[in-house]
């Protein structure tokens, strides 16, 4: 697999953005027994979210570098 660092950003940016902007984290936590955890989530999945969409941009930007590298030579 040639780029993984960009698979993790994406995969990550997902998970956390489908975590963020649904129910789906509280509704597991709650299920679970663990509901009273709620309230730090946004202390956590905001950071993780700008975390991957900025690995992402940063595989992207490393994937377009090296292939512009490739063709000049």
């Amino acid at each position: 697999m040639k780029d993984k660092l960009l698979l993790t950003g994406v995969i990550g940016t997902l998970i956390a953005a489908l975590c963020c902007f649904t129910p789906v984290l509280v509704i597991l936590l709650g299920v679970v027994g663990l509901s009273a955890l709620t309230g730090f989530l946004d202390y956590v999945l905001i950071p993780a979210l700008v975390f991957f969409v900025l690995l992402t941009i940063y595989a992207l930007v490393r994937r377009a570098r090296t292939q512009k590298r490739n063709t000049n030579v």
